[in-house]
């Protein structure tokens, strides 16, 4: 099976040894995006809504660097460092998907990469 590596500009570069996302398969492997802003690569101000507002937006622009789109989506993972943000990053979510809503886990985390609050990876159809 062939793999492919995916890359937007209008997602923060990786900042680890990881593509933002591979195609294999007919699926994209969405590596998890944190609130970063792609520009500076800091984290956007203004807390856990618009940090997961950020990192849906990064989400997005890498499926459709690689083709697919939110429709497409098929998995979600949200990893947050403090489960009492769990209604605020729900609210968000909830406008940045629609029914079929997407397979999903949520999972507090002890810590994030850059101090961040929220981290959302995915799994889409190409």
């Amino acid at each position: 099976m062939d793999k492919t590596v995916v890359a937007s500009e209008r997602a923060p570069k990786a900042i680890g040894p990881y593509s933002q996302a591979i195609k294999a398969g007919g699926l994209v492997f969405c590596s998890g995006q944190l609130g970063l802003d792609p520009a500076s690569g800091d984290l956007v101000p203004g807390g856990v809504k618009a940090q997961a507002e950020q990192a849906l937006r990064n989400l997005k622009a890498v499926l459709v660097a690689a083709g697919s789109s939110p429709e497409k989506v098929v998995k979600t993972t949200i990893f947050l460092a403090d489960m009492a943000d769990f209604a605020t990053v729900n609210e968000v979510y909830g406008l940045a998907f629609s029914q079929p809503y997407p397979a999903r886990s949520t999972i507090a985390v002890a810590g994030l990469p850059k101090a961040g609050l929220v981290e959302i990876e995915a799994i889409a159809l190409a």
